[in-house]
């Protein structure tokens, strides 16, 4: 929006005008990766999540601080077993071609999700609905039986397996979001391109160039349009960080949502108050091949594990602060007291190593038959870094390590297909629960990259989900996760912090523990 504060002549503010409508008020956003999709049920990952969140609204949304609020959902209501939401939709809320947003198109969305044909990767986020399991897996065929209804137009029950205590800030998750069930049903897996895609957030996007950009505009069908204070978004897509960087300098990018860490004390210097470091409900970890040698031995698993020296990550390698991660939960998430640790956590880092190079030798890996392993990062400086440097703490061990990069998308694709020996990965809270971490190691569980498999631990989890005891459920979840750290089913390395570089003409940006700042609420001032 731009404010004059003094009078002009009728000329002159003409022209003005005339000069600001030529001049939208855009925000250019550096992104990172390349997006595979806009379909919400197609996504993955944080640079996916910040478009879709712009251009999609659900149930429910989030404030400026990640805190949920209502959005497409005026109120609800919970049954006294807090097994049954009842949502009452906004009056005269409407997809971007003008059409009703009802309640039947959150069914329909919910039941594609859980559709196993649509091969969903995050279905299992809303498993928690009455049904969706089942459904998801193939052993009940009837997508009508998903606890998931339509009573009219207006008003969506959801049922829920068991009282789930994060089921409204899941619903603020892309899964949870609708989908225009008339456009998907006329035009299939086409309805996502550009010119025939209609959405029912604040924006929605105009162009999309593959390897470079996505943009939006305003959605003039979106009940809160007129509080939008910018009228689009550009995300840009780039994976090198000082290129960024660069660009940001030159007034290129209004917002980076990473930066070189080896800059940070430069930016504090001379870029002042625009570098944002903050805590971050997130966790970085290496993935680890448990079912093909010689990662299969969980001796390699754990002598690799603790030769990790996470305490000069943060400080030393980052520059960043952040925190060295001996457990799979971040300590501070909600529903849980302190998190399980490894039980080596407070052994002195040389004891460490002479720990693991007897473990190795146990395995049958030395001087004579040295451990040779793939380590695979995703291009970015900063995971660059790390891996170099991890690389270098093995080295002691005997181990020969090979890096290879590659772009995101590349990257991601093959974890998934378990085309991994170590590779790097990184989970950003979804919902404020140790289920959304504990959830990555479970058996067949798409993001279980690893491919890590325990049947106690996977018991734990689905007991603990539920036991309508808090305590109880914190208890069994303590209990699988000490499991997998014993087994070293991943290598946790550190806690994240978001990094981000705003410029000082954006207001609105607030630092939360989910790194989302969504446009609608930033503006700009030229």
């Amino acid at each position: 929006m731009y404010h004059f504060s003094k009078k002009f002549l009728a000329t002159a503010m003409f022209g003005a005008l005339l000069a600001c409508s030529a001049h939208a008020a855009t925000i250019n956003i550096h992104n990172g990766g390349d997006p595979q999709s806009l379909d919400p049920q197609k996504l993955s990952g944080d640079w996916e999540n910040r478009i879709a969140g712009d251009i999609f609204e659900g149930l429910v949304t989030e404030d400026a601080k990640v805190k949920p609020i209502p959005g497409q959902a005026e109120s609800w209501t919970v049954s006294d077993d807090g097994r049954v939401y009842t949502f009452k939709l906004r009056d005269g809320i409407k997809w971007s071609d003008g059409q009703p947003v009802t309640a039947g198109d959150f069914v329909f969305a919910f039941q594609r999700l859980m559709d196993p044909k649509a091969a969903a990767d995050y279905a299992y986020l809303q498993y928690t609905i009455k049904n969706a399991e089942k459904i998801n897996k193939g052993e009940i065929a009837d997508a009508n039986q998903l606890g998931v209804k339509a009573i009219d137009d207006k008003t969506l029950e959801i049922t829920l397996e068991n009282p789930t205590p994060y089921f409204l800030d899941s619903l603020t998750h892309y899964t949870a979001y609708p989908l225009p069930k008339h456009l998907v049903e006329a035009k299939g897996a086409d309805w996502v391109k550009i010119g025939t895609i209609v959405t029912n957030g604040p924006y929605k996007p105009v162009e999309w160039v593959p390897g470079s950009h996505v943009t939006t505009a305003k959605n003039d069908q979106y009940y809160g349009t007129a509080d939008l204070k910018i009228d689009g978004a550009k995300f840009f897509v780039l994976e090198d960080q000082e290129a960024a960087l660069k660009r940001y300098r030159a007034g290129e990018f209004d917002i980076l949502t990473d930066f070189p860490t080896d800059q940070y004390a430069w930016m504090q210097k001379n870029l002042p108050g625009q570098a944002h470091v903050a805590p971050f409900s997130g966790l970085y970890y290496y993935v680890i091949n448990s079912q093909t040698e010689p990662t299969k031995d969980k001796r390699v698993r754990q002598a690799l594990s603790m030769a990790i020296n996470r305490e000069v990550i943060g400080p030393q390698i980052l520059g960043t602060g952040e925190l060295p991660a001996y457990s799979w939960v971040p300590p501070g998430t909600a529903n849980y007291d302190e998190p399980a640790y490894v039980s080596w956590k407070d052994e002195p880092y040389k004891q460490k190593v002479e720990e693991a190079k007897k473990l190795l030798t146990e395995a049958g890996f030395g001087p004579d038959k040295p451990l040779t392993l793939q380590l695979k990062y995703n291009t970015n400086d900063n995971h660059k870094r790390i891996a170099v440097a991890i690389a270098a703490m093995w080295k002691p061990l005997g181990v020969n390590v090979e890096l290879v990069n590659a772009e995101t998308k590349v990257h991601y694709d093959q974890l998934q297909r378990g085309d991994v020996q170590v590779g790097r990965a990184g989970w950003l809270a979804d919902y404020n629960d140790p289920d959304n971490f504990l959830n990555l190691l479970v058996t067949g569980v798409p993001m279980n990259y690893g491919r890590w498999s325990n049947a106690e631990y996977d018991k734990l989890i689905k007991d603990g989900n539920l036991e309508k005891d808090m305590k109880k459920r914190a208890e069994m979840f303590k209990q699988a996760e000490k499991i997998a750290l014993d087994d070293s089913a991943a290598l946790p390395i550190y806690y994240y912090v978001s990094k981000n570089v705003v410029s000082p003409k954006i207001s609105g940006f607030e630092d939360n523990v989910k790194d989302i700042h969504r446009t609608r609420w930033l503006s700009i001032k030229e």
